[in-house]
């Protein structure tokens, strides 16, 4: 069965999608990208998966919890897949850029390094934003580009990481 909630977190609105006992989805109800799927969708804030998801999103937002530990069943490209799981592996608190994924994307697939561009792209499209910590890339400069929920949360998450606690709002 496909179900939605909406979560409220200190950064806005938020929208999760689980199919099965699965997470597939988490994103801003105001960025750029959201995922895009076919079919009909229960609106089941109770669900247990969606309980535990608050749950863990609350204790990350306190500063408390660093790792989230949830069935993710993220759907894109090989690429797409590839990118992301490289995005779990960028430790909280640290930041890489979208040229150092691409050699890491080329010793996992074995072939020619894609451009970051390719890589921004994936990574723009991220199905699951803060748990696939897409917000932890950078450019090559060190300054914040690209994120889809907004620049303003990609520095917020960031310095929460940090141990900063989140900027007033």
């Amino acid at each position: 069965m496909k179900r939605y909630c909406s979560i409220r977190t200190p950064l806005g609105g938020m929208v999760a999608l689980a199919e099965g006992d699965q997470l597939r989805g988490l994103w801003f109800t105001d960025q750029k990208y959201t995922p895009a799927d076919a079919g009909k969708w229960l609106n089941d804030p109770d669900y247990p998966l969606f309980a535990e998801l608050r749950r863990q999103l609350d204790a990350y937002f306190a500063g408390t919890l660093r790792e989230f530990h949830l069935p993710l069943a993220p759907r894109g490209t090989l690429f797409q897949m590839t990118i992301w799981e490289l995005l779990r592996a960028i430790p909280p608190g640290t930041t890489t850029t979208y040229g150092a994924l691409a050699r890491l994307a080329a010793e996992r697939r074995e072939g020619r390094i894609p451009s970051a561009q390719a890589v921004g792209g994936a990574v723009g499209r991220n199905p699951i934003d803060i748990i696939i910590p897409c917000h932890r890339v950078i450019g090559a400069d060190g300054s914040l580009t690209g994120y889809a929920g907004g620049l303003h949360r990609k520095a917020a998450l960031l310095a929460l990481e940090r141990g900063e606690g989140l900027p007033p709002t």
